[in-house]
């Protein structure tokens, strides 16, 4: 019975298996390797395979011959890896201590011989390179009996795919160029392009043997990864990956952002400022980026004085004046020719001031008696201050011809005289005077009233925005810090972050070209921006910058620590969304509920907020997260420090030594 039924299963399998369609019968006959294999693989070429398939294609392969003399991460083999279509192997071999010790007592030695060579025919120059190299010689010997380094032998072997031969050779070219930037140069297996690519196969076995000998730190730079979940091929070194422990490199104006925003949310003391100041400095020194600090606490003094900036100090008391009445023109590009043309838009220079002279109307009450009838009597007398001028939307209108006998011209130009809050404020009173509709008279009488305490003439104790401006930003500055610290907090500070924002955006935005490859790298830093949401013409202008932004190559960053009143102000979220990089370093637990839901937190990654300790935070680029830390050098330290107890103890250190 039992044989019966045995029988009966294989009489079944065997059915089931002539039943299947001839490829399942090749498949299950034929091994991994016979399957992936190509149908043949021409090696008659010394410099090139022809590998036969479905299409045929050429491969040429090459190795490494030679390094620079210093390996810098991640960027040493990054175009060999990323080159198109190409395969790189690395074989790594550790090398015993013990002839690690020969090896490098015999280089010793051979270039101690060399030195003495060239100290006897005075050739000072090769006497001190060669010490030099016998010096990192010794070094890494006495490193390597320590403990605390180790040598490897590595071959580094590529393989380059195209479809044709005139391809081959163009990408051939290219690569070669391109890896000669890092200083690495590499050499086709010429007569060994069997071997090359064989050794190139998943097969683990190296048929070259071209070495090179790296110690412990060196190897670490030819892994293909900066770090798993964020992070750019350029930038600078913005902190760790607690999770993987790998350099975060950002690039604040990547091609893969969307803009180049950023917003940064902490509770005080969690390390904001800090942060800033290093992305500024090393962003400064590495990639020439500019930037510009709305400083609300007065914390970036230090800063511009080390990166030999420009510190400005807007208070009452302070000789400074910003006219919020000054218009640049700007340069944009045309996109049908493509050229660029310079235009004056004094129009939304109209709407600019009359925002901020509304905030100003409205006062740290934020008065109900402005409404959309004071607005209209505030921007008629701008415009008619800009037309008094005979400032037009004509560039040249800018400008007025005056005699100039001293350099022998009968004639030359200098910029006009702008208008001024104090002339504005003349015109509403001739313009109260001649008015004839009653429904104007009580919003004229308001002006009049509480304007007055912006006007030099009447001596206002907030008349620092009236006058000629008193400087100009200069283009080229590593850093311009603009001081308010030193206003009142509840309304005279946020005023002049907004009429400040506007001026900056004349004096400093405006100024970049649309062409990206023309244009500077820009930075705007507003510290403390919590400030400016309780009045709406100040987020009005900070939503329109965001946005506005990207266009002239500048990136807008927002530091705040109360997100919840962001939360709260629908209209300010769209600063939120302008931005593609967010930075959280550690929250109060009253603020982390509103994240998470703005955010789409995890419970991990929500709890880690709250836990976290200073300089640790979440980074948010585009869709990807990492979890960040951030630890600025000893060096850095000196002018990021934000603490005043730390300040102190470090200048009573430094007076004693």
């Amino acid at each position: 019975m039992w044989n019966k039924k045995k029988q009966n299963q294989k009489q079944e399998e065997l059915q089931v298996q002539n039943n299947q369609p001839e490829e399942y019968k090749i498949l299950k006959k034929k091994t991994i390797k016979e399957l992936i294999a190509p149908a043949g693989i021409d090696a008659s070429n010394i410099d090139h395979l022809e590998i036969v398939s479905n299409t045929k294609r050429y491969a040429r392969s090459f190795f490494v011959s030679a390094l620079p003399r210093m390996a810098i991460f991640p960027e040493l083999f990054r175009d060999l890896y990323m080159f198109g279509d190409i395969n790189t192997s690395i074989y790594i071999n550790p090398v015993p201590e013990a002839k690690s010790q020969n090896e490098l007592n015999r280089v010793i030695n051979q270039l101690e011989t060399e030195r003495i060579v060239a100290a006897d025919r005075g050739n000072i120059n090769r006497q001190s390179t060669v010490g030099q190299k016998r010096y990192e010689a010794e070094q890494l010997r006495d490193e390597i009996a320590a403990g605390f380094n180790k040598l490897f032998e590595a071959s580094i072997i590529s393989t380059l795919f195209a479809y044709n031969l005139d391809d081959l050779d163009k990408y051939t070219s290219l690569l070669a160029t391109e890896m000669s930037k890092s200083l690495v140069n590499i050499k086709s297996a010429w007569g060994m392009q069997e071997e090359g690519f064989k050794s190139n196969l998943p097969l683990m076995d190296n048929k070259m043997k071209k070495i090179h000998t790296f110690d412990r730190r060196s190897m670490g730079t030819v892994f293909p990864f900066t770090t798993s979940e964020v992070g750019h091929s350029t930038g600078v070194p913005l902190g760790f990956n607690k999770q993987t422990g790998v350099p975060i490199l950002f690039d604040n104006f990547h091609s893969s952002l969307t803009n180049y925003n950023m917003v940064i949310f902490a509770k005080s003391g969690a390390g904001k400022s800090v942060t800033m100041k290093t992305l500024i400095s090393r962003s400064a020194v590495l990639m020439g980026i500019e930037s510009l600090a709305l400083d609300a606490e007065g914390e970036y003094t230090i800063v511009a004085e080390s990166l030999g900036g420009i510190n400005v100090v807007l208070s009452p008391n302070s000789k400074t004046v910003i006219n919020l009445f000054d218009i640049e023109t700007e340069i944009i590009k045309d996109e049908i020719t493509g050229k660029e043309r310079a235009v004056l838009n004094v129009e939304n220079k109209v709407e600019d001031v009359t925002q901020a002279l509304l905030t100003m109307a409205r006062g740290s009450t934020r008065s109900t008696e402005v409404n959309e009838l004071t607005k209209q009597i505030i921007a008629e007398a701008v415009a008619e201050e800009y037309q008094s001028a005979k400032i037009t939307s004509a560039p040249e209108s800018l400008f007025e011809a005056v005699a100039d006998f001293e350099n022998g011209n009968m004639l030359a130009r200098r910029k006009k005289q702008m208008p001024t809050i104090g002339s504005w404020y003349k015109r509403i009173e001739k313009k109260a005077k001649e008015n004839t509709n009653q429904d104007y008279n009580f919003h004229y009488s308001y002006l009049l009233k509480v304007m007055k305490q912006y006007i030099r003439e009447y001596d206002g104790q907030m008349a620092y925005f009236d006058g000629q401006s008193t400087f100009d930003l200069l283009d080229g500055a590593p850093f311009i810090n603009l001081d308010i610290s030193q206003l009142e907090e509840r309304f005279a500070r946020p005023l002049a972050q907004q009429i400040l924002l506007s001026w900056i955006w004349e004096k400093y935005v405006k100024k970049n070209s649309e062409d990206r490859s023309k244009a500077k790298k820009k930075r705007v830093i507003v510290d403390e921006a919590w400030m400016l949401l309780p009045y709406p013409e100040a987020v009005d202008f900070l939503n329109t910058m965001a946005r506005r932004a990207r266009k002239r190559n500048v990136s807008l960053a927002i530091i705040s620590q109360r997100f919840q009143d962001f939360y709260e102000k629908p209209e300010a979220q769209a600063v939120l969304t302008s931005s593609d990089t967010k930075l959280f370093l550690a929250q109060d637990k009253s603020e982390i509920a509103y994240l998470k839901e703005v955010f789409k937190l995890s419970e991990g990654e929500a709890g880690f907020l709250v836990t976290c300790l200073k300089g640790e935070g979440l980074l948010k680029v585009g869709q990807d997260t990492a979890i960040l830390q951030i630890t600025p050098t000893a060096k850095e330290f000196e002018f990021v420090e934000t603490n005043l107890n730390n300040l102190v103890n470090a200048k009573k250190r430094q007076s004693l030594q």
